[in-house]
């Protein structure tokens, strides 16, 4: 990443921003949605066989709202069951919008929440430190493996702690999508050397294929209104941007000629298409369910 640009996650408010425009922007949340009522209860069906008590984590829970919806849907499966919960986040602000949630929230009383304001990377090593042994029936990394240095060995690690009939839940943006056409043009620009910011479900199932493990795969069409990124000066096209390419103020920030070149690729058939004089983004995702360690 080139020295005068900075990644976005050093600006947790503007990052925060640019993520809740890119939900208003985007179908991501409803193909989540979709995921969660249409094709997740038989995973969750799976996992437990049979516990009164079922261990379940959270690893970049965020504010909180896909967790609950899944929480509501495994209460269908198992209604009798109790979870204790373990959220593991590093945003203040993200863990305490969490905590509103719940308390606003009725019928959670079967769920136990214990709140670790941490990264992946930091839970990982207070695990280690106090050599904790309990295994999980049900593990979620929902859209956070840009975060960390190492996307296939924190991979592993919270395999490691899957119970026997456990199932370890990614969600990334495809390679197939318009992020990963982005992000294979302008890896060495954009891409932050800190943490693996340009991972997509590509990168982690020829990771999980090397290592020969068992996994899902389930793709979630979505898309992204972008036109305000080519209005210069347009203060939500600037945010979209931030988001886009994960730099801080990009507008301000980049090389002219890097950002030309992204505008320019953005609007190729490659990222986007054009409906009723919108640029529409292809946002897909894909889902794996990853089997615990043999």
């Amino acid at each position: 990443m080139s020295c005068s640009m900075r990644s976005l996650v050093e600006d947790d408010d503007r990052y925060l921003k640019s993520f809740q425009l890119f939900l208003e922007r985007s179908s991501e949340h409803q193909c989540m949605q979709d995921f969660i009522h249409g094709i997740l209860p038989d995973i969750l069906a799976s996992i437990g066989e049979g516990k009164a008590n079922l261990n379940m984590m959270g690893v970049g829970s965020g504010a909180g709202e896909i967790d609950l919806e899944m929480f509501s849907q495994l209460h269908l499966k198992h209604p009798a069951v109790t979870v204790d919960n373990q959220v593991v986040e590093p945003s203040a602000q993200q863990l305490h919008l969490y905590k509103v949630l719940v308390s606003q929230k009725p019928n959670l009383d079967y769920i136990k929440f214990t709140w670790n304001k941490m990264t992946a990377a930091e839970f990982e090593k207070h695990w280690r430190e106090n050599h904790l042994s309990k295994k999980m029936d049900f593990i979620h990394m929902i859209q956070m493996l840009y975060y960390v240095k190492d996307p296939g060995a924190t991979v592993t690690f919270y395999q490691s702690l899957l119970d026997r009939n456990g199932k370890l839940l990614i969600i990334l943006v495809s390679g197939e999508s318009g992020w990963g056409k982005l992000w294979r043009t302008f890896r060495t620009q954009l891409c932050n050397t800190e943490i693996s910011q340009c991972v997509t479900t590509g990168d982690i199932k020829a990771y999980l294929e090397s290592k020969t493990v068992s996994y899902q795969s389930y793709k979630l069409p979505s898309q992204m209104d972008i036109t305000e990124c080519f209005t210069e000066g347009d203060q939500r096209g600037e945010l979209l941007l931030d988001f886009l390419t994960e730099v801080l103020n990009f507008s301000s920030t980049a090389p002219p000629e890097l950002k030309r070149g992204v505008l320019d690729l953005l609007k190729t058939p490659d990222c986007s298409k054009e409906v009723d004089g919108r640029v529409i983004f292809n946002n897909t995702l894909e889902v794996l369910v990853v089997d615990p360690l043999q």
